[in-house]
């Protein structure tokens, strides 16, 4: 009785649960109601566009919705070829580019103005205009920026800049091309105008007049009739009475400007010219020494505390002359080069000529406003040991004009590296004949032209082909040995056929 009650309180509970449902109907009714009937479909219809879709029905309508109209154009309109693709870049006010998907052959919709997408997949992808820059408004940027540099220049860089004369001594080596490109191309930098007198031992060469061609600048190419020494000592002299040379040129032809003393393997940045300007008539700035060390061999104070690699006018604290700092060559005492090429450190001199610059109105015989302080150039005896610094040409050397910072600021360095003096190089750096192969290439696109060989490489090619030959030889006597052996086959068969024919007569 408790059991039976039990199940009936329950059916009455969930007939009372479900009354309330739109797909409420009574079990007993075999037909459902409208609304229930309704609600089957829609879910039913729902399932199967989920199924073909791959994905919810209600995200494509929340993407269809909410997203651009452009966007919404590009996805919907059909998938065109490449022919009918209009795509071009506007101007540089617009720099972006414009998809045109034409409707017929004779008008055509585009579909985006601001920016251009391509439809891959389900994403579009934003067509961006060519990287590289117009050349045209490239070069006028160039001159917007020179015509800047100068206006900045002439207002507040050197109001009157003086001429600068540049001595260089040179002569034919290994390394000639290589430091006299490096100078040549300084030179060329320089904004102020230029005489570049070049002195050259052996005499005036095609290889140093081709790299002067070059440059463009105004130069004086003379020659020294005597040859350079293989020896470091012998070209430190000689270059000494080159440079001297070279001062007897711009005396002569009085030329006006600030001599600068500027071997072909130094380096120079470009303040230096700036720097220079401010010298009224003989200045020294600092030279940075570039020297190789054996830091093996130094000893532990040494290397705590390493001397300054420069040489130049040393100050006080009021910006005064009161000596020089010199390169300490203790060091390498032993240790330097000897002879050019030599795998030891080149020592510079005491005072290297580099370090100083000069108003050229120092050298003329009769010049304006000369001071009393100054030998005279025309009657002045130099020997080999004054000429280790133009410092000769003076009779106080206190009064030496201090420059970059009173000798604080590096403005050039002096740097010796050089081959042996037996060195072989190609002459003046033009190849000719060709270079030979060494390594061959896998795949050229040159077509396979025999080159014209020299007798040897004839013998020698001569010899490859004879070997050869000899795999032709074997498959040749291959082949007439196959060929034999089947003419012998064919043989025995027409023998066969001429005794059958016998018998058949008999």
């Amino acid at each position: 009785m408790k059991l039976s009650a039990l199940q009936q309180t329950y059916a009455a509970r969930r007939a009372n649960s479900f009354r309330g449902s739109p797909l409420d109907s009574s079990a007993d009714s075999p037909i459902k109601s409208p609304a229930g009937i309704f609600w089957l479909i829609l879910h039913g219809l729902c399932c199967l566009i989920s199924l073909v879709l791959g994905f919810r029905f209600s995200r494509l309508v929340f993407f269809l919705f909410f997203s651009t109209s452009t966007t919404t154009n590009l996805y919907l309109t059909p998938f065109r070829s490449a022919t009918d693709l209009n795509i071009h870049s506007t101007s540089l006010s617009n720099p972006t580019v414009n998809l045109e998907i034409p409707v017929n052959k004779t008008a055509s919709t585009t579909i985006s103005t601001s920016s251009s997408r391509v439809v891959v997949g389900r994403h579009g992808i934003r067509i961006r205009p060519w990287p590289h820059p117009n050349p045209t408004e490239v070069m006028k940027a160039h001159q917007i920026i020179e015509t800047v540099q100068r206006e900045q220049r002439r207002q507040f860089g050197v109001k009157n800049p003086r001429k600068i004369i540049a001595i260089t001594p040179t002569y034919v080596r290994t390394f000639q091309a290589l430091h006299m490109t490096g100078v040549m191309h300084s030179l060329m930098l320089v904004p102020y105008e230029l005489v570049w007198i070049v002195v050259e031992a052996g005499g005036i060469t095609n290889e140093t007049a081709s790299v002067l061609a070059k440059s463009g600048l105004e130069t004086i190419h003379v020659g020294f009739n005597q040859r350079m020494p293989t020896s470091w000592e012998g070209r430190h002299r000689m270059e000494a009475q080159m440079r001297l040379h070279g001062l007897r040129i711009v005396s002569k032809m009085m030329l006006d400007g600030i001599v600068i003393f500027m071997d072909d393997s130094n380096m120079h940045s470009m303040e230096f010219f700036d720097e220079i300007q401010n010298v009224k008539w003989f200045g020294a700035l600092s030279v940075g020494i570039i020297v190789q060390s054996d830091k093996q061999d130094e000893s532990s104070e040494e290397l705590e505390n390493p001397p300054i690699p420069a040489q130049g006018p040393a100050c006080n604290s009021s910006n005064k002359l009161v000596g020089w700092h010199t390169f300490n060559a203790l060091p390498y005492a032993g240790k330097s080069a000897k002879f050019i090429g030599d795998k030891t450190s080149v020592l510079p001199r005491k005072l290297e000529w580099c370090g100083f610059v000069l108003n050229s109105k120092l050298l003329w015989k009769d010049a304006e406003d000369k001071p009393e302080w100054v030998n005279e150039f025309d009657t002045l005896e130099v020997g080999d040991d004054a000429l280790e610094s133009p410092l000769f040409l003076l009779k106080d050397t206190s009064m030496v004009e201090p420059l970059g910072s009173c000798g604080r600021q590096v403005l050039l360095w002096w740097l010796r590296v050089e081959a042996r003096f037996d060195s072989k190089f190609p002459h003046g750096w033009l190849i000719d004949p060709p270079l030979e192969i060494t390594v061959p290439a896998k795949r050229t696109p040159w077509p396979d032209v025999p080159p014209e060989l020299s007798t040897n490489e004839k013998a020698q090619t001569g010899n490859h082909e004879e070997t050869s030959k000899l795999p032709a030889k074997t498959h040749s006597s291959r082949s007439r040995r196959s060929s034999r052996s089947k003419r012998k086959r064919h043989e025995p068969k027409v023998v066969d056929a001429q005794t059958s024919a016998r018998h058949s007569d008999n």
